[in-house]
């Protein structure tokens, strides 16, 4: 007894409790053969008999079991490698058996107490990670992941303390794990193979005497899962996955698909197995239809994102799906297709004819191209993590491409009803990913997409030789969709025509071709996403023609979208909240779905620089010309640069500038001031230029455009203080040749926005004097202006509130209306007594004299 209960050391506590549990069976095993073989009266006796000493004959049974082990034991002698390799061992198996009862608190203290383990014994092993270890890692991070989208699917409360541990470990593993990330994608990859060295290499000396436990006995079930396709359900019973029963698991998968409380991961594993068991195409292609429909369905809510992990594994499973339909002739998946009803046999597929199975390839490529696109809106753009989630993009172009040669294949089949819809959905597929990047990013994302393709197959619309040429291949897509498709999708070719061409500094290309479609007639009755796509095109066109030096047309583009304050909005690159605008839950929802991933992104810095730049080099010299004659109406050309031009010309004490709108104030001041070189100084100094292809050519521009204002706002400013002025003054004061100075001149009077004459022989401007108003009769002039405007409006608001009284006022006659029979005062020359009555009322409307601001003009 004492040496039952004297406590053994940690290299022999598990063989110890396999002998217990052995002991235990074969004890009830002696027990139950006794009792069948004596009557009810020796049961009795004996029952009383074993009550008694039960325990005492236990303990003695199981010390002589000991003896005869230790006996045997003799001849062994464990190292300390032999020792931690045990306790490695028995640490991973309290992990399990945590995992089977979802204890997140032991797995989190456990996990710890492995990471501590674990240094020994790669130091001991000549700093190879032992295999074991990389299975338990790799395993606990598929089921921390399994249980987080269980979560998500089916919410179920978990207590605190198990929260804390699922929290602590997802923190923990991922960080560790990044350590190990080959040797868990080996494992992954083949884990039989990657566990079978590990076995050989690392099997520890045994005992002579092999007894069976329970847990040789889990792992004998999960042996024959594998090899026999056996499976042990929750009520013992034997679940067989056999080739001819896999139409029978689908058919049960489907109709569950769907169904409260479904375990689709549970699922999925089933169909693992279905797939790994198939025997033929036709069964593999129905299993995996299957199951990347059940992946896809893990994330069906809208406020949810697929893993990673899952993506991969779907696109993976996308890919095997079409090897299988490129390889064989007779099967095809197509939309509308009937369903195979009989689950008993396999369907007749003669060679030579073409079998039709439900399904659509585009409509799974949409939606790996969807949920790459929500994975990437919800990850920080500015971390390593997104830079690896976009890796993601070439592998799923490549899907796309294949899919694109698939449906080829159908549509070219007369045998096959293929609609023309699914075509143009994957080519427009092909030119989302396409249009928005530059021409050598293109080029190597084909390159590397028709190597991973196989030699034999190639596109009829974009063949292998056009893919070197990135113009080539954006021109051959959208006249595809431009000759075949009607609606929306036409437009969003036109579009992203129009985007890539302004990309690539072809203005002139993609202005012309944004005219011909006259979208901007219709566009507000097209779907928010092809609106957000027009918006972005119009602004690529713009920063084109500014970058071309075209300085009206760019700010002309740019007007709409920047003159607004909603950039981030209608360009679909975040939320921009109003100050008094309410938005409900659902319609923030819906916008944050609508955002654009970080990499298509417009630089707004950018956009708002090159917007000012071309508002200021328009508005300085149009300030400068209302100034010198106020006879001109007032026109404004962008009232955002006025709001800030104002209230930069308010402020007490400016510093120096900090931002790009305090640059571009700045050099707005010194331009007003004549002082052109101080304001290119201002203009070129900012750093934004710099992510600008030709940055240097770009502040030439500029500094051309500020001397070419900077002329035309001196003349508009001192123009009435001249008689004459010599051209060449003109030029040496801006440095320009006295060439352009006369061209702009020129230009300046044939506008007529000088009043002058160029004299060519002398080279002088003469400038020609009109009446010309004081500074007072200007103001004056003003005050008449602002005060006309004010009494036409106290006269309407009177009209409305009497008029329900007008009756009244005729019948009164004279006596208090306003013109008595006469109408209306001054405007029908009435002769009543009321307010602009008389003879001397005046016409037009401004006869009204009420109010402290009728009585100053009265008086």
């Amino acid at each position: 007894m004492s040496r039952f209960f004297t406590a053994s050391d940690s290299s022999s506590e598990s063989s110890s409790e396999e002998e217990l549990y052995s002991e235990e069976e074969e004890q009830s095993e002696e027990e139950s053969e006794e009792q069948e073989s004596e009557e009810e009266s020796d049961e009795d006796s004996s029952d009383e008999e074993e009550g008694k000493t039960g325990a005492s004959k236990f303990l003695k049974e199981a010390s002589d079991e000991e003896e005869s082990e230790d006996e045997e034991r003799v001849t062994v002698v464990k190292s300390a490698k032999d020792k931690r390799y045990e306790e490695l061992e028995g640490t991973i198996r309290l992990i399990e058996n945590a995992e089977k009862i979802n204890d997140w608190a032991v797995i989190s203290s456990e996990f710890d107490k492995l990471n501590r383990q674990i240094p020994a014994l790669i130091k001991q092993n000549d700093g190879k990670t032992p295999k074991l270890y990389i299975k338990a890692i790799a395993d606990l991070e598929t089921v921390m992941l399994e249980t987080i989208e269980k979560q998500k699917v089916s919410p179920k409360k978990m207590n605190a303390i198990n929260t804390r541990g699922l929290n602590a470990v997802r923190q923990r593993i991922r960080k560790n794990n990044k350590d190990y990330a080959k040797d868990i994608d080996l494992y992954r990859e083949d884990k039989e193979g990657f566990m079978h060295e590990d076995i050989v290499e690392e099997a520890l000396p045994t005992a002579k005497k092999v007894k069976r436990s329970l847990l040789d006995t889990s792992e004998a079930i999960t042996g024959a899962d594998d090899e026999g396709f056996t499976m042990v359900g929750a009520g013992g019973k034997a679940m067989q996955y056999t080739p001819e029963s896999i139409l029978k698991h689908l058919r049960t998968i489907v109709e569950a698909r769907g169904r409260k409380n479904t375990d689709r991961l549970e699922q999925i594993r089933v169909m693992e197995r279905l797939r790994d068991v198939a025997v033929n195409d036709y069964q593999k292609i129905r299993v995996l239809l299957t199951l990347i429909s059940t992946r896809f369905d893990l994330t069906s809510g809208t406020g949810s994102q697929m893993s990673q992990e899952q993506w991969k594994l779907a696109e993976h499973e996308f890919s095997e799906l079409l090897e299988i339909l490129e390889s064989t002739q007779e099967i095809v998946v197509i939309e509308n297709a009937e369903e195979w009803e009989d689950d008993e046999k396999l369907p007749p597929i003669a060679p030579g004819q073409i079998f039709r199975i439900p399904g659509s390839v585009v409509s799974f490529v949409e939606r790996l191209d969807d949920e790459l696109t929500r994975s990437l809106q919800h990850i920080d753009p500015h971390t390593a993590e997104y830079v690896e989630r976009l890796t993601d993009e070439g592998a799923l172009y490549t899907s796309i491409v294949r899919a694109l040669v698939y449906v080829e294949k159908l549509k070219e089949n007369s045998k096959l009803d293929q609609s023309q819809e699914s075509l143009n959905r994957v080519v427009m597929r092909r030119l989302e990913h396409v249009y928005f990047k530059p021409s050598q990013v293109v080029t190597i994302l084909e390159s590397n997409t028709w190597k991973a393709i196989p030699s034999g197959l190639d596109s009829a619309i974009t063949p292998r030789e056009i893919s070197n040429d990135t113009a080539s291949l954006v021109q051959t897509l959208c006249t595809y969709l431009f000759q075949n498709s009607e609606g929306i999708i036409r437009a969003r070719a036109m579009l992203c025509q129009v985007y890539f061409l302004a990309l690539h500094d072809q203005y002139y290309k993609a202005r012309d071709m944004m005219l011909m479609s006259h979208l901007q007639e219709t566009i507000s009755n097209f779907d928010v996403n092809t609106q957000i796509l027009f918006n972005r095109a119009l602004v690529q066109v713009g920063l084109c023609a500014f970058r071309a030096g075209l300085v009206y047309e760019a700010q002309n583009s740019l007007q709409e979208i920047c003159g607004s304050n909603r950039q981030k909005e209608l360009l679909a690159q975040g939320l921009q909240m109003q100050r008094y605008s309410q938005i409900s839950p659902e319609q923030e929802r819906l916008e944050r779905q609508r955002q654009l991933p970080f990499h298509m992104h417009i630089n707004l810095e950018l956009l708002e620089c090159v917007y000012l730049t071309c508002s200021m080099l328009l508005e300085i010299p149009l300030l400068a010309q209302i100034g010198s004659s106020p006879d001109i109406k007032k026109r404004v050309i962008s009232k955002t640069y006025r709001r800030l031009l104002e209230y930069h010309e308010r402020q007490i004490f400016t510093g120096p500038p900090e931002n790009t709108r305090d640059h571009v104030m700045q050099a707005s001041k010194a331009l007003a001031a004549g002082e052109w070189r101080k304001s290119a100084d201002f203009i070129n100094s900012i750093k934004i230029w710099e992510l600008m292809a030709n940055s240097a050519k770009i502040k030439d521009m500029l500094s051309a455009q500020i001397q070419e204002e900077g002329l035309r706002t001196y003349l508009f400013t001192y123009a009435p203080f001249y008689d004459t002025l010599s051209i060449a003054t003109l030029a040496s004061m801006f440095e320009l040749p006295e060439r352009k100075v006369s061209a702009v001149v020129s230009k300046m009077i044939s506008h007529e926005e000088l009043a002058a004459a160029l004299d060519q022989v002398n080279s002088a401007i003469i400038f020609r004097k009109g009446v010309e108003l004081s500074r007072l009769q200007s103001l004056a002039l003003s005050l008449s202006d602002k005060a006309s405007g004010l009494i036409e409006a106290n006269e309407k608001t009177l009209e409305q509130r009497t008029q329900g009284t007008a009756n009244a006022f005729e019948r009164q006659g004279g006596q208090g209306g306003r013109g008595g029979r006469g109408g209306r005062g001054g405007q029908r020359g009435g002769r009543g007594p009321g307010r602009g009555g008389g003879q001397g009322g005046r016409p037009g409307g401004q006869q009204f004299t009420g109010g402290a601001l009728g009585r100053a003009i009265q008086a």
